[in-house]
This record gives structure tokens, sequence and C-alpha cells, in this order.
């Protein structure tokens, strides 16, 4: 079943808003939307720019899986994220760059945010944010960002209202969930790894205490990126800023 879509006019954070309900006990999952944030994050603490029109999004969802397995949400969410541009784009203009950003035509036009902790009744909350730029992009970003906006099909007049677009993507977060749940992590990453580019050329990856550069090799079976490091080591990177291709 899919979970409710709640929408809010105005909200810090929409994962700070699941993480409240989940230490408060809540166990029923939902999505929590707001057409503004005052206080929206991104991965590594940066800020994410909250204009009106586009989608602000977290699933606040209860599970019993491992921390490990849990993780594996990200994919889920890129798959998802990938299926509801793919609804109103240009054809063949959505891809995912490792680890979870959705790009359309290269450029950024949805970031993904998980964060989880121990939940009271046992088990672990999951807060999957996902923002999505419907009709405007952020300026002045490290990487190039786009909006939806500039890469509709020609049969598509104007980007999907944020209330049309929750719907679609809590739609196909749940039929990606389903087969995750029933098939297993292995056919999420099939599906992933056919929409990622960059798998298989130079990649360099920030990690915060490290910069570290070589050919990635495609990815490990619970989705860590497999770099062959120049001095000829595997490295298995679960997390970071990476550039793939030219931009490495």
């Amino acid at each position: 079943m899919i979970p409710p879509v709640q929408i809010f006019d105005e909200l810090d954070s929409t994962n700070a808003e699941a993480r409240r309900r989940a230490e408060a006990g809540e166990i029923t999952s939902a999505w929590i939307v707001a057409r503004r944030q005052t206080a929206g994050r991104g991965r590594r603490g940066r800020t994410w720019e909250s204009e009106t029109g586009n989608l602000f999004s977290t699933l606040a969802h209860f599970t019993r899986k491992s921390p490990a397995e849990a993780a594996q949400v990200t994919f889920v969410a890129a798959l998802a994220v990938a299926d509801l541009l793919e609804a109103f784009a240009v054809a063949g203009a959505v891809s995912i760059k490792w680890p979870n950003d959705v790009l359309l035509a290269g450029e950024k036009a949805a970031g993904i945010l998980v964060e989880s902790g121990p939940h009271p009744a046992g088990g672990l909350w999951l807060a999957v944010g996902i923002g999505v730029n419907l009709a405007h992009a952020p300026e002045g970003t490290e990487r190039p960002a786009i909006s939806l906006k500039h890469h509709l099909r020609a049969d598509v007049a104007y980007p999907p209202s944020m209330e049309a677009a929750a719907s679609v993507l809590a739609e196909a977060f749940e039929a990606w969930r389903m087969r995750w749940e029933t098939l297993g992590f292995q056919p999420v990453l099939d599906a992933w790894t056919a929409r990622t580019k960059g798998l298989d050329g130079p990649c360099v990856a920030r990690l915060g205490h490290e910069t570290v550069s070589g050919v990635a090799e495609g990815v490990a079976p619970d989705g860590s990126l497999r770099l062959r490091t120049t001095d000829g080591s595997l490295r298995l990177i679960s997390a970071g800023d990476v550039f793939f291709g030219e931009a490495a």
C-alpha cells in the first residue's frame, strides 16, 4: 500500500519532521511534503535551496532491517526519482550518478538524503529525503544544476505541480520498494546500474579526509563503488563526492 502523502505549507525540513515523528514513537509510514522549507538540508550539512514550485519530500518509514540493509533504500529512491523525471522529460535525458544524484542531460536535477536512527519501538526509523527541481534550479552550486522545466517532452507544456509530482514519486517508490522487499537487492541494483553512467572510466572520489583517483570498476554487491587506484589497489567507496569521466 502506498503511504499517504501529507502536504504542509511550510516546514523547517521534511527530514526533520520525519525524525520528530519517529522519536515520538510513530511507526506509520507517510510521505511528508512541504511547499516551502525554511531549513532544508542536503548531504554533508549543505543547505538545500527551497524555491516554491519544486518538490521537497521525505518518506518517514519504520524498518526491522539491519543498518547495512536499510541503507539500500538509497538505490530505491534514486530509481523512483528517475521514474518521476522520465514521466515528463525528453527521452534519454535521465541518468543516475553514483551514489544517488539523478541527472537531466548530465546536470543535477534532484538530491537524496537518507537519515536513520534507532526507533523507540526497536528497529530503525528512516527519513528518505528527496528534493526535485521541477520548476527552478539553484545557482552558484559546485556542479551545474537544472530543472525539469528545461527538459520537458514536446507534448508536455509545463512541469508537474508539486502535488502531482509527489503522487508520481510515491507510486514509483512503492513499486521499487516492493521489488526490493520481495526479490532482494540485486534486481534493484541491476536496474540502478543500467541507468548509471561513469562506472567503467576515470574517477575521482573526495572522501573528506582524502582524495582518491583511479578508474571505476563498477559497484560491489552492496552498491559500494569499486575504485582501482593509481597504485593498483582496489578501494570500496561507500560515500563521498565522486566525479566521473572528463570531470575527474
